[in-house]
């Protein structure tokens, strides 16, 4: 960790080994922190339906922390919030769900709210996992990944029915479900904004952007797309899939009649190329001061870019900052990042909060943060869905 923090391990796999079969929580993806001071964890189980899971976490001081089954058998589950009702809302592949988590069978009370979603799997489909956040005023903002990785196009054709619809339902978009009030959402959704490949992190910020991180397209090179931070705007086009980073053309979209990369939304910001950012939370908290008001960013990818925990600076739009000369971090053999400087384009040096995540043999595996949470006494936890682990990162004493 960075100086000052100090990562506690809360929940861990049992010493007999790190395969999910043999764990309590398997796969842990979300968090998501309650006033009592218990945390709700949802467990993806693995990526096939109906081995999903959402656990109550009550941490104990000084010892092993409680773990009750809320919910089970549900179908690759993801996000987990507080709805304007002030109620629990789950998302699955395919549909959202709410729940009481006092009740005296959480499973029972289980109410799909948003039906209809597309029943996506992993190998038939590149991005079986929903995503949403609840908007200012309540609209659900649903993430619709893209089922491919590029859209490659057959032999003459010249646009990704994938992405435009052409009659069928758009994917690589983000799905609004108006809010009709008394914790009722329209059954109907609009397309409020599209070309983007998967997002599964998105979030509103206090100054009011509504930022989305990118999981660009895969290709061999190591240090090439970057992986984006957009400022949604309703009714924005992305570029997924004929456009990557600052309007570079796709691989597989190079040289096609009527692309143009100008005529899509550039990044706010560049990521880590296949750096997989899979959560974006404001910090507020009294904990660590020096992080007030930043935006952290979970970077969840194998590769060197990947396996830590950013925090960037926000203005007083809410809109992250770029730094001049900007630079990432590459894990290298010797054990020490090393920087890499962008390509051309908006960026941010950030700070890296887990400078030590990446995998030494025979001392550690490699990082994997997927969720964040806040809880009230300012601490951060993280969901590590590879390592089976629940972390929380707090200010170091010594």
């Amino acid at each position: 960790m960075i100086s000052g923090l100090c990562a506690g391990i809360v929940v861990a796999p049992p010493p007999e080994g790190l395969r999910p079969s043999k764990r309590k929580i398997r796969l842990p993806r979300t968090l998501l922190a309650l006033p009592d001071g218990d945390l709700l964890v949802v467990d993806l189980g693995s990526w096939e339906p109906g081995h999903g899971s959402v656990w109550r976490l009550t941490p104990h001081r000084g010892g092993e922390p409680r773990l009750a089954k809320l919910l089970e058998k549900l179908d690759l589950p993801h996000t987990i919030a507080v709805g304007p009702d002030g109620r629990i809302y789950v998302g699955e592949m395919n549909r959202i769900r709410r729940f009481d988590p006092d009740a005296a069978d959480p499973q029972a009370s289980l109410e799909t709210v948003v039906a209809g979603l597309p029943g996506n799997r992993l190998h038939a489909n590149r991005h079986p996992l929903s995503s949403f956040i609840f908007d200012a005023d309540g609209g659900l903002l649903v993430n619709v990944g893209a089922p491919t990785d590029q859209c490659a196009p057959e032999p003459g054709e010249t646009r990704c029915a994938e992405a435009d619809g052409d009659g069928r339902r758009v994917h690589a978009a983000i799905w609004r479900f108006a809010y009709q009030g008394h914790g009722q959402w329209d059954g109907a959704y609009t397309v409020f904004a599209s070309g983007l490949r998967n997002s599964l992190a998105m979030v509103r910020t206090g100054g009011g952007a509504l930022l989305q991180a990118e999981n660009s397209i895969d290709v061999a090179d190591r240090f090439w797309p970057p992986e984006e931070l957009n400022v949604l705007a309703k009714g924005g086009k992305y570029g997924w899939p004929y456009c990557v980073g600052m309007g570079e053309a796709a691989p597989a979209w190079r040289g096609t009649a009527g692309v143009d990369c100008h005529a899509y939304r550039d990044p706010v910001l560049l990521l880590p190329p296949h750096g997989a950012p899979l959560s974006l939370v404001e910090y507020h908290g009294a904990m660590f001061p020096q992080l007030e008001g930043r935006l952290l960013v979970s970077l969840h990818g194998y590769r060197a870019t990947g396996s830590r925990i950013l925090a960037l600076e926000l203005d007083d739009k809410g809109v992250p900052v770029a730094s001049a000369k900007a630079a990432y971090e590459v894990y290298a053999a010797s054990g020490r990042p090393v920087r890499r400087a962008y390509g051309p384009g908006p960026a941010t040096n950030g700070l890296v909060l887990t400078p030590g995540w990446n995998a030494l043999a025979g001392r550690r595996p490699a990082g994997s943060p997927v969720g964040m949470a806040i809880t009230a006494d300012g601490a951060i936890w993280v969901a590590e869905d590879r390592n089976g682990a629940i972390l929380r990162l707090a200010r170091d004493r010594h």
